[in-house]
């Protein structure tokens, strides 16, 4: 089990939260999906044999947010 806190840009109101919430926890391998809507931060708890970094921040993506790269924090 592994588990990634992002930062995530965009989010503004409980339709984004439910937005990154559903897309996010259909992928295959993620067990739990946490959105902090006052912070900008998305935390996923995932088995990293079945999702990796880049599905889950591909997901949240599609869904028109932006994940900020973790060198710019």
């Amino acid at each position: 089990m592994a588990n990634q806190t992002l930062d995530v840009r965009g989010m503004t109101c409980q339709h984004c939260v439910n937005a990154v919430e559903t897309s996010v926890g259909a992928l295959d391998g993620v067990d739990n999906v946490n959105v902090d809507l006052d912070n900008g931060k998305v935390k996923v708890d995932y088995d990293d044999s079945k999702a990796t970094v880049e599905n889950i921040r591909d997901a949240i993506e599609e869904q028109g947010y932006e994940v900020i790269p973790q060198q710019d924090q």
